[in-house]
């Protein structure tokens, strides 16, 4: 089974808190969530394997050390999860960005991707899906399907806030994948929106409601 990790450092709950207030405007909203992005991204990527490299200081010569062959993939579901990709540019200037859209047909339910574009090299890569919010889980559970069946086998999803029953839901489809998020919420509204959440993400990232 895949593992829920829940980043509760001080400042990534500090500035959560701000983002979930009703009076924070789009600006401090997109600046809080590319900052809590960076943050996430250190545990996110705490297990990447380290190689010992020799250096030489102004000083001497020494053994440092850095990141063994990994190579990153950052893919965000649109729109909203086009939020989280700068944070952790920031952190992995180097990796690669895919784009995931797509939306539930209302007669057959069934995911209709209208975007997927993905770097050649995607299945050589550890791939860091983002979205702000896990709350039923299906586009999380659709997308990291969809990348499964373009080779990728070393995916992990990082979200701001999840609820209980989108992370049953998206381990129970994809138990191999772990997820990263700030909060773990209180539950799903009757329709499907994360209480307490923060809101609709995207229209608060883009200022469109």
């Amino acid at each position: 089974m895949s593992q829920l990790h829940i980043i509760n450092h001080p400042m990534i709950q500090h500035k959560l808190t701000i983002m979930r207030s009703k009076e924070t405007g789009s600006k401090d909203f997109r600046e809080l969530l590319r900052e809590i992005s960076m943050l996430m991204g250190y545990e996110v990527t705490r297990d990447f394997p380290l190689q010992s490299v020799e250096i030489e200081t102004p000083m001497c010569k020494m053994n440092g050390y850095q990141i063994l062959g990994r190579k990153v993939a950052v893919v965000p579901i649109l729109r909203a999860g086009l939020g989280m990709v700068d944070g952790l540019l920031t952190l992995i200037p180097v990796a690669k960005v895919g784009h995931i859209g797509l939306y539930r047909d209302e007669e057959t339910r069934k995911p209709v991707f209208y975007y997927f574009k993905m770097p050649e090299d995607i299945q050589e890569r550890t791939v860091i899906v983002t979205d702000p919010m896990l709350a039923t889980g299906g586009s999380a559970s659709d997308a990291i399907t969809r990348l499964k069946e373009c080779g990728c086998t070393n995916i992990r999803l990082m979200c701001l806030v999840a609820a209980p029953e989108g992370v049953r839901a998206l381990q129970e489809a994809h138990p191999d994948v772990d997820i990263f998020t700030a909060s773990l919420d209180e539950k799903l509204n009757d329709r499907a929106y994360i209480l307490p959440g923060l809101g609709d993400a995207g229209d608060r990232i883009f200022g469109t409601k």
